[in-house]
């Protein structure tokens, strides 16, 4: 790279976070696309629309019936938002709740009738209804020729396992078209007679189309007649101080983060900053662009990019300064840094961006969310560092800043015995760890439940109030909720205004007989209601079994993944075993902290333990990739020398981005509202958790692996 160059780089990297702050602040053409403020916000954030069904029918419907029911309404509700919810309302009600949209009508339309899926001839004649379809499943198998296909496998009842006998039986060589919502979704060809309850529809190309249809089925086949009660525009569950208050929160720590790389690797640090700024304005357009939902845990998968965005920077210029230590020329200790540094970013990166791919494919609700932000903000960081980053050091180099000192050299460390000190540091973790089931044993013996489950997932109850003026967001938070919290003590309140009216809907903890009479009392008193206008309604968890079967399942995959993915770059099984046992540390300490602090375990909770194992394997990632390069450079050093070592030449990089991502989080935490507290203290404790675990943990749990098989 010449002058001439170096200058258009500059001049163009400039135009380029210029046009990023103009599309973040105004956005592009008349719709606005790119600004912030036009990006889907979720329930927890912007509000949408709520809509409640009733069970048709004069008998009650049965447990196990409405929750298939929610189950399977929230699947198919998955393509207006990953964060839409559906939950339980009283026995007989399902209430679903859709962000980022406000026509109640068209979301009534478009979502059809629950249940309307049927099996039909050519001639329209019903040979089987979807609630005599038990389940639906995608597979993959191999034909008569050997080639793989894809199918979905067919589970029916009793009753459907006999009309389809009836059907297949005498329509062999003819067509029974699957119909959803009176459109054909399928037309597969009777190949013989199914009579044993059991039938595969093959023909599809892929595997994404098998799961389309399988899944199409399953929400059709809904086990109740639903039919609608009411519809409503409904205002934020955490109000505006909310994002407002996250707003300022991650500006002023991005700005913090900025001065710190400035202050620890000088010019490098200013062009750290400089592509931090292009990372957050690409990240804030593309959230746009993609129509992505932005909610809560959606805000944790960026605090999560955005450390790894700075971890990436940290790790190549950490790597010019040794260079720059060894002799080595300025240009040729640039050049060498990047080379050095890209197997452990793209390690790092390309393991949680797998993580990321699992859960989002099989994961639901705020889950999906989290993994779409979180994979976005990776691949933007990997293109940052390794690109932008690139290009902005070797420009600032071309135009004058050719001395060292702008660079500066990396301290020499003293070997710190790393290895020596693993017994203690296991008892240290084992301690950790063990505080969690010890603090929930103390909690049920006491009565207060092993885990402050909140009512994502043990429900709970929904006021509503018909005040006699229109309250505002802020008369809520600031008025309203602190009469609720100091009868209930529970400080995950959520609130919801129904546009057009003075209703509001507050959500709490299940609250007993004696407190919803001191709620009415309360509420009575403080804003001359009436008892008519407060009701009270029982409603389930928004967060199901299934979804958190499906969570942990996602989680299990992913971690296996990982494992194979990290077995396959290092050539060794070892280095996967530590990491995921790290990861396993790492998340049953943030666990305890659950259980000690009693922080609520709701919605979040799942998205709080997915950033910190993200966050972990990466850190991991680093020291396993120097142990790796020092193992061909140390070859007559000992195993411990090696690791120790390699841990020691970390070690900066590890306090560095620990720093920068504690920072981001603590400031959330100290300005944040209640809820966003309760969020944020475990993911400090994820962090600190992430960053001991790495340097302490990781390497002596290798090290112990590699000697005891050495050993036999």
């Amino acid at each position: 790279m010449n002058k001439k160059k170096a200058r258009i780089v500059l001049v163009g990297m400039i135009a380029l976070l210029a046009v990023l702050v103009y599309t973040t602040v105004f956005g592009i053409g008349k719709t606005g696309t790119g600004s912030v403020k036009n990006i889907i916000l979720g329930l927890d954030l912007s509000g949408g629309v709520s809509i409640t069904y009733e069970a048709k029918g004069d008998q009650s419907p049965t447990d196990e019936q409405m929750k298939d029911t929610v189950y399977k309404l929230q699947q198919r509700v998955q393509g207006y938002s990953t964060e839409a919810q559906v939950y339980q309302e009283g026995s007989d009600r399902i209430n679903i709740e859709i962000p980022g949209v406000s026509d109640a009508n068209a979301i009534l339309t478009e979502l059809g009738k629950p249940g309307s899926l049927e099996f039909r001839l050519t001639d329209g004649t019903v040979v089987l209804t979807g609630n005599q379809v038990q389940t639906a499943t995608a597979k993959t198998q191999q034909n008569e020729m050997g080639n793989r296909e894809y199918v979905v496998q067919l589970e029916l009842n009793k009753e459907g396992t006999e009309a389809f006998a009836t059907a297949t039986s005498e329509n062999v060589g003819n067509v029974i078209e699957i119909v959803y919502d009176d459109n054909v979704i399928s037309s597969p060809r009777v190949n013989e007679a199914i009579t044993g309850g059991t039938a595969y529809i093959s023909g599809m190309s892929s595997a994404e189309e098998a799961q389309n249809l399988a899944s199409s089925i399953r929400i059709g086949s809904l086990s109740l007649e639903l039919e609608e009660i009411r519809s409503n525009v409904v205002g934020a569950q955490l109000g505006e101080d909310a994002i407002k208050t996250s707003l300022i929160a991650g500006g002023i720590g991005i700005v913090i983060v900025m001065l710190f790389m400035i202050w620890a690797y000088a010019l490098p640090g200013v062009v750290a900053a400089i592509s931090l700024l292009i990372y957050v304005g690409l990240d804030l357009v593309l959230l746009n662009a993609f129509d992505m939902t932005l909610t809560l845990p959606g805000i944790a998968g960026i605090i999560l990019s955005i450390g790894m965005a700075v971890d990436a920077n940290v790790i190549i210029y950490a790597r010019i300064r040794e260079e720059i230590s060894a002799g080595k020329s300025v240009k040729a200790s640039i050049k060498t840094g990047f080379q050095k540094a890209l197997s452990a970013i793209l390690d790092g990166n390309i393991t949680t961006l797998i993580a990321a791919f699992v859960l989002n494919l099989m994961g639901t609700g705020s889950v999906k969310g989290f993994a779409q932000t979180l994979a976005l903000g990776i691949v933007l960081s990997m293109i940052t560092a390794l690109l932008i980053s690139r290009l902005l050091v070797n420009a600032f180099y071309e135009l004058g800043f050719k001395d060292e000192k702008y660079y500066g050299k990396a301290k020499e460390l003293k070997t710190i015995n790393f290895v020596g000190k693993k017994n203690i540091c296991f008892i240290i973790s084992l301690v950790l760890i063990l505080v969690g089931p010890v603090s929930m044993a103390i909690n049920s013996a006491a009565g207060n439940g092993a885990l402050n489950l909140s009512m994502d997932f043990k429900g709970g109850t929904s006021t509503s109030v018909t005040f006699d003026e229109d309250m505002s967001i802020e008369q809520l938070d600031s008025d309203v909720k602190p009469i609720i919290r100091d009868i209930t003590g529970d400080a995950e309140i959520q609130t919801q205004k129904v546009a057009g009216s003075n209703q509001v809907y507050i959500k709490t903890r299940v609250l007993s007989v004696d407190e919803r009479e001191q709620v009415s009392a309360a509420l009575q008193d403080a804003y001359g209601l009436e008892e008519k206008d407060i009701s009270f309604e029982t409603i389930s968890s928004t967060v199901s079994n299934e979804m958190r079967r499906d969570a942990v399942v996602a989680v299990i995959i992913a971690a296996l993944c990982m494992l194979v993915y990290i077995w396959f770059r290092f050539k060794d099984i070892r280095f996967a075993g530590s990491a995921v046992l790290a990861l396993l540390h790492d998340v049953l300490v943030v666990f305890a902290c659950y259980a000690l602090v009693r922080i609520s375990v709701g919605n979040t909770f799942i998205a709080c333990m997915l950033t910190i194992v993200g966050y972990s394997i990466n850190a991991t990632i680093v020291i396993f990739d120097r142990i790796r390069e020092n193992l061909a450079l140390m070859k007559k050093a000992s195993l411990s020398e090696i690791v120790n070592a390699s841990i020691t030449q970390t070690l900066t990089r590890s306090i560095y981005t620990t720093f920068t991502t504690f920072v981001m989080i603590l400031v959330l935490y100290i300005l944040g509202v209640a809820t966003i507290k309760e969020f944020a203290l475990p993911l400090i404790v994820g962090v600190l958790a992430g960053g001991y675990s790495s340097v302490c943990i990781t390497g002596s749990l290798w090290y112990v692996m590699k000697k005891g098989v050495k050993s036999k």
